[in-house]
């Protein structure tokens, strides 16, 4: 197999591929790996609105969890091909239409991830002191947009997350975890000074059905378990079978850990959190005197009278029976969701809002119109293809976000080599182009803003690991776009 790194000589009737990938997270990274492999002269053009790339890795896991970014790697194996160029600080769709893009490149594929949060819809939500657990999550990892979000995590001491996947646990453990143990991350300065002055001491992690059809992982779910003087509130046990030996390893493994907890109490500890189940919230008010949040109400549900209550596709019903959690502190915790970039329907591809998803067959080849993803029948547009959370929807961790890529790249190989039509021809026309990057960089200069490239990266990513090694860190980062690229100008 020929290395990333080696260009393989075409002719002119067999040319390279061109591809350009929007987004820098792990599904287009992981795609360029898989693509550079399997068609040995294809040139791929990563297009990024940030300066920095990575995605998800840098800004949504848990600075807690490093080993999860140890797929970075990986990523600097493939920007070091020669096949492959990093366009950082440019927004397709504001800095470049994606129609200037098309007679420069055979295929495009969409990978650009999810950058809004699903919505409760019930009364108060919007309230000072409600907030995404997505827009939490970048403000500890340092991404730009969020850098001002200033929680205050000082005006009361109990804290409620609507959720129970894994980022809902995530924010649990940041809010609970002692800020001395997260000094050696690379959270960000800025959260660690809003963390050390926090008054939380209890958090309720609600979820609308029982424990055993809960998002969250075990490997979470122990972590919790483990902070220094933090307790669990024991659970119900009727929500378990009364023979654990009757459930699958996965759910066993875990109803185990529940119901063993932790070995102190709420009472005896300086925190505590707890998993409340068979709850669906219908609104939140408003504190007395203050324009904070004050509490939720939840609606009590039951488990469907046909329901299997120990199986996770368990179905629930509301109850006429609700309940209310005073709290100072909330946070909606239940999926994200991608959105349209501008000039998508210039392809004639009507973007799945309900969805959150670019309409798409099940191996990542874009169709004009879907009910849904995996729609078979629709038409399938020439050249564009998509990987990651804009496909399928935001659900997965990176393991299988790269089997997801892998399967977009192959099928985008597979086409190459059966010359099917493409954005301007198929494999061995010569419509056309081919310039990629050469052929619309002019129109990103007359943007006005300043692309950077993967050496300019790795200069932002030196000061970085210098700032955090004065810190006792491994990196402190910049959260500011123009604070990364004053890094350029020197």
């Amino acid at each position: 197999m020929v290395p990333l790194n080696e260009r393989r000589s075409t002719t002119a009737s067999e040319r390279p591929l061109r591809l350009a990938i929007i987004g820098s997270g792990p599904a287009g990274f992981y795609t360029a790996h898989r693509l550079m492999k399997k068609v040995q002269n294809a040139v791929v053009d990563m297009y990024e609105q940030l300066p920095v790339p990575y995605g998800l890795v840098r800004f949504g896991v848990a600075p807690d969890h490093p080993e999860v970014k140890n797929c970075e790697d990986t990523f600097d194996m493939v920007a070091a091909s020669e096949r492959f160029n990093y366009i950082g600080n440019v927004k397709v769709g504001q800095h470049l239409r994606l129609t200037d893009m098309k007679p420069h490149y055979d295929a495009i594929l969409f990978s650009y991830g999810a950058s809004e949060d699903k919505k409760l819809g019930i009364p108060g939500e919007n309230l000072p002191g409600v907030y995404s657990a997505r827009e939490f999550v970048a403000w500890y990892n340092g991404l730009p947009e969020f850098r001002d979000l200033n929680p205050d995590l000082q005006f009361g001491d109990h804290a409620v997350i609507v959720g129970q996947g894994n980022v809902a646990m995530d924010v649990a453990r940041i809010l609970l975890t002692p800020v001395d143990d997260l000094r050696k991350t690379d959270i960000s300065t800025h959260a660690l000074e809003t963390l050390s002055a926090s008054k939380i001491k209890s958090v309720n992690v609600v979820g609308r059905r029982g424990p055993l059809q809960a998002a969250f992982t075990i490997k979470e779910a122990r972590e919790l378990m483990r902070i220094p003087d933090v307790a669990f509130a024991p659970i119900d046990k009727s929500l378990f079978p009364s023979d654990l030996r009757k459930l699958e390893r996965p759910p066993r493994r875990i109803a185990e850990l529940l119901l063993k907890g932790t070995q102190h109490t709420p009472e005896e500890s300086a925190k505590s959190w707890a998993l409340k189940f068979l709850l669906s919230p219908v609104s939140m008010y408003p504190h007395e005197t203050a324009n904070l949040v004050a509490g939720v109400t939840f609606a009590k549900q039951a488990f469907a009278a046909e329901a299997d209550r120990y199986s996770k596709s368990a179905r629930v019903v509301p109850t006429a029976e609700t309940i209310t959690m005073p709290t100072s502190l909330a946070f909606r915790s239940v999926g994200y969701k991608s959105t349209a970039l501008p000039g998508l329907s210039d392809f004639g591809v009507p973007f799945d809002e309900k969805l959150g998803i670019i309409p798409n067959d099940p191996h990542g080849r874009v169709i004009t119109a879907s009910s849904g993803p995996g729609e078979l029948g629709a038409g399938h547009v020439p050249g564009l293809y998509c990987a990651g959370w804009v496909k399928r929807g935001p659900t997965g961790v990176i393991a299988s976000t790269m089997s997801d890529a892998f399967m977009s790249a192959d099928v985008i190989a597979s086409d190459w080599e059966s010359d099917v039509p493409f954005l301007n021809s198929g494999r061995n026309g010569n419509e056309s182009t081919g310039l990629g990057w050469d052929g619309v960089k002019d129109a990103v200069a007359q943007s006005g803003t300043k692309p950077v490239s993967w050496e300019d990266w790795k200069k932002i990513d030196a000061a970085e690991r210098s700032r955090g090694k004065e810190l006792g860190k491994e990196r402190e980062k910049f959260t500011s776009v123009e604070d990364m690229l004053k890094v350029l100008d020197g």
